[in-house]
């Protein structure tokens, strides 16, 4: 009869042993679940936000033989600063959206093609328009590593003073266009 609880009490310990990897797993996962809720991942927060844009060198899109420094950019008018690939999918959905802005708002929209085949670009524009006053190749990467890029479509909001107030990581939309861009650039008028 000893030997018969000992045997069925060890039982009770090797069900536990089996239970606590279990509750552990579901702990991380739900400890992981819990913190894709807390933040946006379109507010990426920027150590650029209320800051010079950053002094650059980069080749126009269009004209190789071009350079375009900052100083070419800020001054006058706010600026609205897309980075954009033929590669990302979410860059041809807001795509519309950016003509439309380019048609009806006082700003100047410049383009960054990130990380892209330049023939590609182009030939992706002349097809579905170009929006932009301004294009510029990235090739490498290298502006958007100042700019802190995680990847394509973001945005950045320039004040004619040529800092940045605002970036959006993902599409601009009709709803981000109105909540979130345009009361920042009718502020700066």
């Amino acid at each position: 009869v000893k030997g018969a609880r000992r045997a069925s009490g060890s039982g009770c310990v090797n069900k536990a042993f089996f239970y606590i990897p279990l509750l552990v797993f579901v702990f991380v996962v739900g400890f992981f679940l819990a913190g894709l809720g807390l933040d946006n991942r379109n507010e990426l927060p920027s150590a650029l936000l209320d800051k010079p844009f950053p002094d650059f060198q980069a080749e126009d899109l269009f004209d190789p033989q071009r350079t375009v420094r900052r100083d070419d950019l800020v001054g006058g008018r706010p600026l609205l600063v897309n980075v954009w690939a033929t590669w990302c999918p979410t860059c041809a959905a807001e795509h519309e959206m950016l003509i439309r802005i380019g048609e009806r708002a006082h700003i100047k929209l410049v383009g960054i093609n990130y990380k892209d085949e330049r023939t590609k670009a182009v030939s992706w524009l002349a097809q579905f328009g170009n929006p932009y006053d301004l294009v510029l190749y990235d090739e490498q990467g290298l502006l958007g590593v100042e700019l802190g890029v995680y990847g394509a479509p973001e945005t950045f909001l320039v004040s004619p003073e040529g800092e940045i107030v605002y970036k959006r990581v993902g599409d601009v939309n009709e709803r981000i266009w109105r909540e979130e861009l345009l009361p920042r650039l009718l502020a700066m008028n």
